[in-house]
């Protein structure tokens, strides 16, 4: 029967009950491989709008680690809709990518840089170039904003 969900109400209270906001596979994933590349971090910053997955202070950039199920991954197969109970999914997606714009808008106001990487995209390490440039162009800026100057700093 279309849009009946497959488990009981128990079964699926279960399941959900062990979705994760935080510390997911994809996020240690991210927080290991910066933090071998010798990047220092600070996680879930309550200080700051979104709670960040990872915060670089001394940079100003907050970088967000977005399953695309629950983020809404444009153009991913993995940003599926369940058939079931569509109506409170599609005001659910609707919420969250609501607050991740509002979030994103306040950090970026506030002059931080915001990286948000896919979960699909950590298939692949193409995502690490990207996050280093990103964190160096920010260092750089620091160092102007701190020192008033730029300062010709080895790449």
């Amino acid at each position: 029967m279309p849009g009946k969900d497959k488990f009981t109400a128990v079964e699926r209270s279960a399941i959900m009950a062990r979705v994760r906001s935080w510390d997911t596979t994809p996020e240690r994933l991210v927080r290991s491989t910066l933090h071998k590349l010798g990047y220092r971090y600070r996680l879930h910053d309550a200080r700051l709008p979104g709670k960040p997955d990872l915060s670089f202070p001394s940079r100003r950039v907050a970088l967000f680690v977005h399953g695309c199920f629950w983020h809404r991954h444009p153009s991913c197969k993995r940003a599926s809709t369940p058939v079931a109970r569509q109506e409170y999914w599609l005001k659910k997606f609707e919420r969250t990518t609501a607050r991740d714009l509002r979030n994103r808008v306040e950090l970026e106001q506030n002059g931080w840089t915001v990286l948000i990487i896919w979960e699909c995209q950590l298939r692949g390490a193409r995502w690490v170039p990207e996050v280093q440039r990103a964190l160096k162009a920010a260092s750089r800026l620091t160092w102007t904003r701190k020192f008033g100057v730029q300062v010709n700093r080895s790449p």
